[in-house]
């Protein structure tokens, strides 16, 4: 499956940089619409779009990379924005979506971004501190006292703004942010205190701060893409994994990892970015459109995820998994150095954390 995955995104990046009249791509089944437009022209993604009466019209593909299944949160809210931006600029862009990791990992589809292949991509803060160090701050474990503080914070406009500015150098434009949850561990194996991480093999994201994390813990961090963690945890190349209750179902993890234990260490956003020179080249009244819709994006998504958890847990249950209430205090005391140590390496998020507490406590 990953090897089909490279070729596709390989496939689309030969077709873009050539050229190719006629070329076209479908969007995924079950879409609202059907979601084809040719990648004539360059990487600009601009198209050519038959109307009624005969004559063509340019108008402007913006292709959309998510590593999440198709009736995921973050995917529904996206088929949303595609509605939105279409019903108001049709005449002007059509939306693509990509979800799945057709276009690759995080990591792949933020390099086709930047190549100009991709519009806009959603990744996790992880990936992205490799551009910036702003966004280690959301790998500081228990920054946020809870799921309502953490709503207000990334809820401020002028705190997220700094985060979604910090990567423009880079190629990369925060755009919107999505709810991706409270982070726990989980295992085929009950994890009840830190004692049970000791010596484990545990799977994170691409940070250095996730691995400083499970080090204090007592464990060792293999990190490993998304979509290996059900085989990995299966034939035991890793012992514990860290995500949302909703990998269990939407990554049918709960199949090998039957203890999901609510230790919370993680509050962390999914980011939807864009490329800057997409959103440069939009006019005064489309950029407003845009915006009104991102908003409305991670507005939606938040809803969605919300009412996703209640039923992904049921499934879960039903799956064999069994949720374990842990005593958070000794995770947090062995953590408490982590979040000291990478504030003292990266004086530059002190502000950020300051402002993130003093926002939770007022």
């Amino acid at each position: 499956m990953r090897s089909i995955k490279k070729w596709l995104a390989l496939g689309m990046c030969v077709s873009l940089a050539a050229g190719l009249a006629g070329c076209s791509s479908t969007a995924p089944s079950g879409t609202q619409g059907n979601n084809t437009a040719s990648a004539e022209g360059s990487k600009s993604g601009e198209s050519s779009k038959g109307s009624e009466n005969g004559k063509a019209s340019g108008v402007k593909t913006i292709r959309i990379a998510n590593g999440q299944p198709e009736d995921h949160p973050e995917n529904i809210a996206l088929y949303a924005f595609k509605d939105f931006i279409e019903e108001r600029l049709g005449d002007k862009y059509t939306v693509e979506i990509y979800p799945n990791e057709l276009m690759g990992g995080s990591a792949q589809a933020l390099e086709l971004m930047q190549s100009g292949s991709l519009e806009m991509v959603i990744a996790s803060t992880s990936n992205l501190e490799a551009f910036s160090n702003t966004y280690k701050i959301f790998g500081l474990p228990y920054l946020f006292d809870s799921l309502d503080s953490y709503y207000k914070v990334m809820d401020t406009e002028e705190f997220i703004n700094k985060i979604y500015s910090s990567t423009v150098d880079s190629g990369i434009q925060g755009v919107a942010w999505f709810s991706a949850g409270t982070r726990s561990f989980y295992s085929p194996k009950k994890i009840e205190s830190p004692a049970d991480l000791k010596g484990k093999k545990v799977r994170v994201q691409s940070s250095d701060t996730n691995v400083k994390m499970v080090e204090a813990l007592g464990g060792a961090a293999v990190i490993l893409s998304y979509g290996e963690v059900y085989t990995a945890l299966q034939n035991g190349v890793i012992d514990v994994a860290e995500s949302p209750e909703i990998a269990l179902v939407s990554h049918k993890h709960g199949e090998v990892a039957k203890f999901y234990s609510y230790d919370e260490h993680q509050i962390m956003p999914d980011m939807l970015v864009a490329s800057p020179k997409f959103m440069s080249s939009l006019s005064e009244e489309e950029k407003a459109v845009f915006e009104e819709g991102f908003k409305m994006c991670s507005e939606k998504e938040r809803v969605e995820w919300d009412a996703e958890i209640d039923a992904v847990k049921e499934k879960a249950l039903e799956m064999g998994v069994e949720f374990v209430d842990v005593d958070k205090e000794p995770f947090k005391e062995l953590l408490l150095p982590v979040t000291r140590k990478v504030l003292e390496e990266n004086p530059d998020l002190k502000p950020l954390y300051d402002e993130i507490k003093q926002i939770q406590e007022n």
